[in-house]
């Protein structure tokens, strides 16, 4: 599974034959979402409320993601936290049990006329980045940082776009990569 939306305007997209080339002699690694090696990998999904009729559509595409993935049900956890601004503190103290292959966040953040908005996404990006480089655990960040509903509603939508299976996806593929290295 593509780990990415196709962009219509690119989707006869193929790399260029020299760089294919030069790509085929070197040694190259990369994950798997939906590697065998994942089948029993449990993965903490963290959901923010606000907007839980957006982020509902978020968890389903992740949850769908996980499962066509080999996951199954019983190895998800969803833990709910009261916003993105709190998701670092929950992840941090989820990796520190070291029961989790793979965290996925997934939450909505909509601008408003104030800078609350830059405060609260700046952090909870922030927040997460630090957690995942420092317990080398992945985290799929499905947290959408937008404009208003609309925009919203749109990564949210069902099909290969919705952020939430792209957040798990990636999640997923990277938890697969790290495996390569031990």
């Amino acid at each position: 599974m593509s780990t990415e939306s196709i962009d219509p305007r690119y989707a006869n997209y193929k790399r260029p034959s020299a760089l294919q080339q030069r790509l085929d002699g070197m040694a190259t690694v990369e994950g798997n979402a939906a590697g065998s090696e994942l089948s029993g990998v449990k993965i903490a999904i963290i959901v923010g409320r606000w907007h839980s009729y957006i982020v509902d559509r978020l968890l389903q595409g992740a949850l769908d993601t996980a499962n066509n993935s080999g996951i199954a049900d019983a190895n998800i956890d969803v833990i709910q936290a009261p916003g993105a601004y709190e998701m670092p503190l929950v992840a941090r103290a989820l990796a520190k049990r070291n029961t989790y292959g793979a965290l996925v966040t997934l939450g909505v953040i909509i601008k408003g006329d104030t800078p609350h908005f830059d405060f609260v996404a700046g952090e909870c990006a922030r927040g997460l980045s630090d957690v995942s480089r420092g317990f080398d655990l992945p985290i799929g960040f499905g947290v959408l940082t937008v404009n208003n509903v609309e925009q919203a509603m749109a990564r949210a939508a069902d099909g290969e776009a919705n952020k939430g299976r792209e957040a798990m996806l990636a999640a997923l593929e990277v938890a697969s990569l790290l495996k390569t290295f031990d």
